[in-house]
């Protein structure tokens, strides 16, 4: 038996081993989804400071999403503030 055929059958007895193992898994119960802890404020932290919901998380993490969102449309924003002095810069730069 050749190295190659070795590795080719370990791989096979592990398939058939992860196979025979998969349908006694699949019959484990689910357990239910819960929802972390929120965090508590540190000693000395502003009232607003801790979330009151795990919705008011996904909000200031959508709106910082957002922001992120639009810090990365800025260069197509200046684009039109840029052409025309592309090709200055351009030279600019080719003098170096």
């Amino acid at each position: 038996m050749t190295k190659t055929q070795r590795i080719l059958a370990a791989f096979a007895l592990a398939g058939a081993a992860a196979g025979l193992a998969a349908p006694a898994a699949s019959a484990a119960p689910i357990s239910p989804l819960t929802l972390p802890d929120l965090p508590s404020a540190a000693p000395g932290m502003p009232q607003g400071a801790t979330p009151s919901s795990v919705q008011e998380i996904g909000g200031q993490v959508s709106g910082g999403l957002n922001q992120l969102n639009q810090l990365m449309e800025l260069p197509n924003q200046l684009a039109p503030v840029i052409a025309p002095v592309q090709p200055i810069a351009d030279l600019a730069g080719g003098l170096e």
